[in-house]
């Protein structure tokens, strides 16, 4: 069954509240949503957002990579060779993870429709729905503190907080965290490249002391691997690695490197289910489990990433909130939550109508 069309369209989505960070404020998400169009009428959606700051991509950009390179790469293929397009889709271009990751999600999507497969059975489907952290994004202690406080009233067991811009006033947002919530919750701690390699050992040999800290995600610069080897090499609490994460090579430099205990997967920076699902495979031969994580993007990605979560058995931490942040949620198929859980329909494809 021959790919007759690509097509896209912009939307921007507005969010509940501000989502800030140590690299980012956002008040609403812009993304490039997909259909790829079959011969018979069939058709399978993606999504793609843009994130300057971490991908380098913008809307235009992701526009142009689709409707350029990447498009020749997909049009008049038969979608029964899934395997050789997504290798021409990652082969197209230099870069361009965010357009190539929502392509591939699309093509995804469109042949477990034509086959009549759930995605995450056709990823190899577990038993258990993963329940997501929930993010505490950067602001006043005070503010971070009364957050925190609501998403567990809220139910959410686990907390990523995001810190990074000032060293007390960091260790003053986590203990002040740590009090509201008391002991029972996890805390994950999200620096987003904030810190130098020195300082992140002083803070966390600080909170392995006072504050009680799950993990600490990307405490360095992306390009800095010798930095997440310093600081992993001086500390207890496990290190992940995030922005310097984008490909299967990247996974296996740090593995090799001995720099992290743990690898944060997004489809976004990695270009797709494809390359995510390498990624994930990669790290489980060496014993290194992986983050399932998401930008502020559309319900269709972080879709497609829940199918990838709930599939690999070597995916067993889940950051999957962003959807959750947005004003309005899609009206059907997909996810539904069931507090921090997200449960799958057994529709084909991502599960939408």
């Amino acid at each position: 069954m021959k790919i007759t069309e690509v097509r896209t369209k912009w939307t921007t989505m507005p969010l509940k509240k501000a989502f800030k960070t140590a690299l980012r404020k956002v008040t609403e998400i812009e993304v490039i949503d997909i259909e790829i169009r079959l011969e018979n009428g069939a058709f399978g959606t993606g999504s793609a957002a843009s994130t300057w700051q971490i991908t380098g991509e913008s809307l235009a950009s992701i526009q142009a990579a689709i409707e350029g390179p990447i498009n020749q790469a997909v049009l008049n293929r038969n979608i029964e060779e899934l395997e050789d397009i997504l290798t021409n889709v990652e082969t197209s271009c230099v870069g361009n993870t965010s357009a190539k990751a929502a392509v591939d999600i699309a093509l995804h999507d469109t042949y477990c429709k034509l086959y009549g497969l759930p995605l995450h059975q056709y990823l190899g489907g577990r038993s258990a729905f993963p329940e997501t952290d929930m993010t505490i994004s950067i602001d006043a202690p005070e503010v971070m503190q009364q957050d925190a406080k609501e998403r567990i009233r809220q139910g959410y067991n686990t907390l990523k907080i995001k810190v990074g811009s000032d060293e007390q006033l960091d260790i003053s947002r986590l203990e002040k965290i740590r009090a509201a919530v008391g002991d029972d919750a996890a805390l994950r701690l999200d620096a987003n490249q904030g810190w130098t390699r020195k300082q992140a050992v002083k803070i966390i040999r600080y909170l392995e002391e006072n504050v009680n800290i799950e993990l600490i995600e990307q405490p360095v610069p992306a390009n800095d691997f010798e930095g997440l080897k310093y600081v992993r090499d001086r500390v207890d609490t496990p290190i992940m690695a995030d922005e310097s994460l984008f490909s299967p090579f990247d996974a296996f430099r740090l593995i090799k490197m001995e720099a992290v205990d743990l690898l944060n997967i997004k489809l976004m920076k990695s270009g797709g289910i494809r390359r995510a699902k390498q990624i994930a495979d990669t790290a489980k031969s060496a014993g290194i489990e992986c983050m399932i994580g998401s930008m502020m993007e559309s319900a269709v990605s972080l879709t497609a990433a829940v199918h990838l979560a709930y599939a690999h058995s070597n995916i067993t931490y889940y950051d999957l909130d962003a959807a959750l942040w947005l004003k309005e949620q899609p009206e059907e198929g997909g996810i539904t939550w069931h507090g921090a859980t997200a449960k799958l329909s057994n529709k084909p494809g991502l599960g939408f109508s």
